[in-house]
């Protein structure tokens, strides 16, 4: 498709994007009623997939891959708590790819569908093309190919799946068309938005109340004791080993690259250095409008582009400059801005009006109009090149690079390699020896620390921990090249005593301590202040401190208390009354309403249609929400949605033990 695709039209924008809205859609239809395990298990699908919707499957590799595809989002620098958390986004991703599925598949029922034309479209407009078409350019076959395979999708799969997110959109509107907002709803909600208060509060801080805590011995043993559960095995496994860095920067330093290295290289790689015929183009686009699905071609809108560019192509002919009439006249945004520059371009890589136009002028020609779905485009072909292969002398600083980085590689593998055979024979002590190598022992680590020469690595750690006692020598690649290891010995997790742990059971002691102080005094002092009408006096009698707010709105802050969505109570009094206990931010707070302010009509005015659409967009979200559910629901009843339930339950099982 996306050869089909490039063209001297607007910038085309590809693919992926699309994905950000399923995934914010599937907030609203992950977290159904129900949901996989409410599905039956009769006729299950076989080993390996994972559900079938109809003749659709969702398959274990596939969320495998989603599941992958969440975390690199979420933890782009990876770290142990992805590794954690891949049972969780296993689960989701499941979810997620059933949903998705489910509604492909409704969509198709009721008899949408998604033609090439507007696949075409929304690739035109879609949210990469900044990526794939820097500047209007197109980054390449190989490099579109490459930024596709490092989603894990193979070409079709990822055009398959921006077909299926346009179907998935139109289900979506056809669903949600019926969401309404009336006018009253509007102004509550501009009311509740903007309505500002002031008022006096009384204060009491958990801080000043852990500062008159002073607990016995004794309450601190009982509390313990009492909250010993929590304590069970909170000292985590240790380890201890022996270990050898087999350093790659070291090997590098001592790798050489011949010319003969290059040669072969060079020899085994050439089709990577053959440079396919190419033109260098500027071209200036007069749009024509793309008919609705269904609809006729709009005759005289098309007429009118036509005219538009034979006026623009005369001013060409005549010795206009170029640029300049591309940037006022290109209906190309992304190319126009730079004089109708497209770059160089290969055959295959535009639709065929185009190629056809470009790769038969001569260098500095300009062509006549020339159209293809897009509009009218008028090109000027700036520079050409023949194929050729490129001469080892045009790539060699770049092969010796890579030359050195294979054989370095090489090198380090073949070392660790060399040491671990041999440590595994003659034991570890003696292989280091023999091979020079330093030998680090550390006292005993948990997973979370750090070992000399070596950086944070949840692999390494995941491989230690894993080890069985008395297990041979072991090796496992690392940043920094290989680490050739022995386990020593192993601390098992253990329970703290008392006085292991006290300064810990100390500060959760007084916490809990001062929590139930703090509720019982805010409470109290409520009972006080509404009995006597005086919120002051009741402050000045329990040793709270009193504060005046500024007029203040729902998304306000106020010190002490923080965001006021902690105290959203104050909006509800009226002025003179006093609330009850507010808990805001650790700090225990009663208020005295002094006065509330409501927005004006023309405030209202003002931002009575952005209130509307934002409600709108709620009621819609829930309604395509409460329609997956029942969609869910109709399917599992009638057994066209069905679960394999132990795939589902090894996919989490595997899950967890990759991220133990």
């Amino acid at each position: 498709m996306i050869r089909q695709l490039q063209n001297a039209g607007p910038t085309l924008k590809i693919i992926l994007g699309a994905m950000l809205v399923i995934i914010c859609a599937s907030m609203a239809i992950t977290l159904i009623p129900g949901g996989i395990s409410s599905s039956l298990g009769i006729g299950a699908p076989p080993a390996g997939v994972l559900a079938t919707i109809g003749d659709q499957t969702v398959t274990v590799p596939e969320v495998q891959r989603e599941a992958r595809n969440m975390i690199r989002q979420q933890f782009p620098r990876g770290g142990p708590q992805a590794s954690m958390l891949l049972p969780y986004f296993s689960t989701q991703a499941a979810q997620q790819l059933i949903n998705e599925k489910a509604l492909v598949a409704e969509a198709h029922r009721i008899g949408l569908r998604v033609s090439d034309e507007e696949l075409r479209e929304e690739l035109q407009h879609g949210q990469l093309g900044a990526m794939l078409f820097p500047d209007g350019k197109f980054v390449g076959q190989e490099e579109y190919e490459n930024f596709v395979q490092r989603n894990d999708l193979t070409v079709p799969q990822f055009e398959e799946l921006e077909k299926n997110f346009i179907l998935i959109r139109k289900l979506r509107a056809l669903v949600s068309t019926s969401a309404f907002v009336g006018d009253a709803q509007v102004r509550d909600e501009f009311n509740h938005r903007n309505t500002k208060v002031k008022f006096e509060y009384a204060v009491f801080t958990q801080s000043d109340i852990l500062k008159g805590l002073h607990p016995t011995d004794e309450e601190l043993k009982a509390f313990y004791e009492r909250s010993k559960a929590n304590y069970n095995n909170s000292i985590p496994e240790k380890r201890q080993i022996k270990y050898v860095v087999i350093d790659s920067s070291k090997m590098a330093a001592a790798t050489t690259v011949t010319d003969q290295d290059l040669q072969a290289y060079y020899d085994q790689h050439r089709e990577e250095y053959r440079v396919p015929e190419q033109v260098k183009v500027s071209h200036i686009l007069i749009k024509t409008p793309l008919p609705a699905p269904g609809a006729k071609q709009d005759d005289k809108a098309i007429a009118d582009a036509r005219a538009k560019a034979e006026e623009v192509l005369k001013e060409v002919k005549a010795g206009g400059d170029f640029a300049k009439l591309a940037e006022r006249n290109s209906d190309d945004p992304g190319s126009a801005k730079n004089g109708g520059d497209l770059g160089w371009i290969g055959r295959g890589r535009t639709v065929p009006e185009f190629e056809k136009a470009a790769f038969s002028l001569g260098k500095g020609q300009t062509s006549d109009l020339v159209k293809s779905n897009y509009g009218f485009h008028i090109i000027r072909v700036e520079d050409k090149q023949s194929a050729h292969l490129k001469t080892l002398a045009e790539v060699k600083s770049e092969i010796e690079e890579k030359v050195k980085q294979q054989k370095t590689a090489h090198a380090t593998e073949a070392a660790a390699n060399a040491l671990l055979g041999q440590a595994r024979n003659d034991g570890f002590d003696k292989a280091t020896a023999a091979k020079g190598q330093t030998a680090i022992t550390t006292e005993f680590f948990s997973r979370t620390d750090n070992l000399p020469g070596l950086a944070a690595n949840p692999q390494f750690m995941d491989a230690v921990f894993n080890e069985a006692e008395k297990a041979p020598p072991d090796m496992v690649q690392v940043p920094q090249g290989y680490v050739v290891f022995q386990l020593v010995a192993v601390k098992p997790p253990a329970t703290p005593t008392f006085e292991e742990i006290r300064p810990r059971v100390e500060s959760e002691f007084k916490n809990e301590r001062a929590g139930f102080l703090l509720q019982q005094k805010t409470q109290e002092l409520s009972d006080r202040a509404k009995a006597g009408h005086d919120l002051k006096k009741a402050a000045k009698d329990l040793g709270a401190t009193i504060k005046t707010s500024d007029l203040v709105a729902p998304d306000g802050q106020v010190p002490d208390i923080g965001s006021m969505a902690n105290a959203s109570a104050i909006f509800a009094l009226k002025p003179g009354e006093i609330s009850g206990p507010i808990t805001a931010g650790g700090n225990g707070v009663v208020a005295q309403l002094l006065d509330k302010e409501a927005p004006t009509d023309q405030d209202f005015a003002a931002k009575k249609d952005e209130i509307r659409q934002k409600l709108v967009e709620d009621k819609q979200n829930d309604l395509f929400g409460l329609f997956v559910a029942n969609l869910r629901k109709d399917m599992e009843n009638s057994h066209r949605l069905k679960v394999n339930q132990e795939e589902m339950k090894n996919l989490t099982r595997q899950s967890g033990q990759e991220g133990s």
